[in-house]
């Protein structure tokens, strides 16, 4: 049966560079670009960037504004608690955090900050992860409040279900990964919900209520017979007929304790690592969403359970995506689209 393709509800060209979007349940479509130098070239390690507000409905170009944030590591914009846009990220003079106008895109306030590499920005926190450690800025006072280091280990996401944020670290003494609990609003840890036994994890996504993984090599995860029978029969009936699983989602329960099996698990690939295809998530609305080449995929986030499958034009050359309340936002080089996921 072939697979439909999603309904496109708009989509602009722009004159410039995309390099990221912001996409929430309100408001407008955000996205942040810059113009390259002639021939590619540039002294500085930041290009000056710009900001833009797209109508979520109709993809009508609202404003675009010069933004103190340019192009460079680590980026994250949202809507604060003022109704303001909030964008963090590098600007010639160090990391940044600023708060522009949503009619127009004027500069309100500007914020130094510490580097960092990922940002989740939401309306009274903006969680931030860098290598050393996990910070959080108060999204109205623009402030660092807490920070999050632990000896011997290296992060590498930061995502947040309600009161928790769910952070991926590597030890860097064995190299393997897992999941570690705070306390979103003071940092605190709480614990760990997956030890550091995979190998690795290539993205996390989360819900109020599950933490999805994308990861390999999930069988040190299953405590139980019954989990471990399981898996085996998915692996020895995997198209694929590999011996291990090379590239698996997993889903979690956020409240759950260490040493829980897995709400559910889908081998993806069994192939060897080097013949995998580029696999990305993202969760919205208790569901999980795979992108995947030029598809993507829709499941029950607690329950694994499939809900919709479709080719969306330009996803396999994306540079940012995301999906909110079934609405998929597509940004490529020069294009931002809306594509509707009724899942």
């Amino acid at each position: 049966m072939p697979v439909p393709t999603a309904k496109r509800r708009w989509s602009r060209e722009l004159g410039s560079q995309v390099d990221g979007i912001a996409f929430g349940s309100e408001g407008p479509v955000l996205l942040h670009g810059y113009d390259p130098p002639a021939g590619g070239k540039w002294v500085d390690d930041v290009i000056p960037g710009k900001l833009g507000a797209l109508d979520r409905n109709t993809g009508e170009l609202l404003w675009m504004a010069p933004c103190e944030v340019g192009y460079g590591r680590g980026f994250g914009a949202g809507v604060g608690m003022r109704g303001q846009v909030l964008v963090l990220g590098p600007t010639t003079s160090g990391h940044r955090m600023v708060r522009m106008a949503m009619a127009d895109g004027e500069l309100i306030d500007v914020s130094e900050i510490p580097a960092f590499d990922e940002a989740h920005v939401a309306k009274d926190l903006c969680l931030c992860s860098a290598a050393s450690r996990i910070f959080a800025i108060d999204s109205t006072q623009m402030s660092e409040i807490w920070e999050y280091r632990r000896e011997g280990e290296r992060f590498h996401h930061v995502s947040r279900a309600g009161d928790r944020a769910l952070v991926a670290f590597s030890s860097r003494d064995s190299g393997r990964h897992g999941v570690a609990v705070l306390d979103a609003e003071t940092g605190e840890f709480e614990g760990l919900l997956v030890e550091p036994t995979l190998p690795v994890i290539h993205g996390i996504a989360v819900t109020h209520e599950t933490c999805l993984l994308l990861t390999c090599d999930i069988e040190p995860m299953l405590q139980t017979d019954h989990a471990r029978s399981r898996f085996a029969i998915e692996l020895a009936s995997h198209e694929h007929e590999g011996t291990t699983d090379t590239l698996t989602l997993v889903g979690l329960r956020v409240g759950g304790r260490l040493g829980d099996d897995p709400l559910w698990h889908r081998i993806l690939e069994t192939r060897p690592t080097g013949d995998l295809p580029e696999v990305s998530i993202s969760a919205d609305s208790g569901k999980l969403y795979l992108e995947r080449g030029a598809h993507m995929s829709a499941v029950d986030a607690l329950t694994g359970r499939d809900l919709g499958e479709w080719t969306v034009p330009g996803l396999d050359e994306q540079i940012a995506w995301s999906v909110v309340q079934g609405a998929g936002l597509l940004a490529e080089e020069t294009r931002v689209s809306l594509f509707e996921l009724p899942a």
